[in-house]
């Protein structure tokens, strides 16, 4: 948290525009149009509240899912969860006001909080931003269906749920093979104390709607970005949305 309820300063906010731009000259109108936006947005940023930046898809049905992590958020005292999306746009046909708003959101927000669902998509753009210096250490990924795959820690009934996904709906895996390894799972998470069974597993896993009914498939760039933040234990796996609800609860 910036701690500070004083705006930043115009200098300081076209040095991050700049940074962005990589130097770019820009227009009298468009350094007008900019600070216009800035000071609009970025003091609430700045005050004692603690900021969450939610990022992800916009479509639906994804968008219903960044805003149950804003709904979350918002529970808690003396927080301010937003959406770039809700917010102004900056009218500059010339420039990539994108990368603009999100810099600059990103810049003096307090947490970054991104929500994956797919490989696809601008997010793929934000994945490599937040992974990434100045943004890295205050930022949370909730990769749904994440487990790597290699190093399984089932700590908790998003790990074993996330791993279970995808041995479930793994076409390589016989019903036999699909049965033995969801057992090795819940005996897993039976010796962290984790009070489950296959069944109840299995049921989980079934109960996904029609248009959630296999598990999400990420790229292998994608995955890598995820260990990164999971070995800094900033990755928080779901399946569900009742489980996004829970695993919000751990963000920071």
């Amino acid at each position: 948290m910036t701690g500070s309820e004083t705006p930043a300063d115009d200098a300081e906010i076209m040095e991050a525009v700049d940074e962005a731009l990589q130097g770019l000259e820009l227009e009298p109108h468009e350094t007008a149009e900019i600070l216009g936006f800035a000071n609009r947005e970025v003091p609430h940023l700045q005050t004692p509240e603690d900021s969450y930046f939610i990022l992800g898809s916009y479509r639906d049905p994804y968008v219903r899912r960044l805003r149950i992590v804003e709904n979350e958020l918002d529970k808690r005292l003396g927080t301010y969860p937003f959406l770039m999306g809700d917010l102004p746009e900056i009218d500059i046909d010339r420039l990539p006001v994108f990368r603009i708003r999100f810099t600059l959101l990103a810049t003096y927000a307090d947490h970054i909080v991104a929500v994956y669902e797919q490989d696809a998509g601008g997010e793929v753009t934000e994945l490599g931003k937040i992974s990434a210096t100045p943004y890295f250490d205050r930022s949370t990924v909730l990769p749904r269906d994440y487990a790597w795959m290699t190093d399984r820690n089932i700590e908790t009934v998003a790990d074993l749920l996330a791993a279970a996904v995808n041995v479930y709906f793994n076409d390589d895996l016989d019903e036999e093979e699909t049965e033995a390894e969801l057992d090795s799972l819940v005996t897993q998470a039976q010796r962290n104390d984790i009070e489950v069974s296959r069944e109840e597993v299995v049921d989980r896993i079934e109960g996904r709607t029609d248009a959630d009914g296999e598990a999400v498939s990420y790229s292998w760039v994608h995955l890598n970005e995820f260990r990164l933040f999971e070995l800094h234990g900033r990755c928080l796996p779901w399946t569900d949305p009742e489980e996004l609800r829970d695993v919000t609860d751990r963000i920071p």
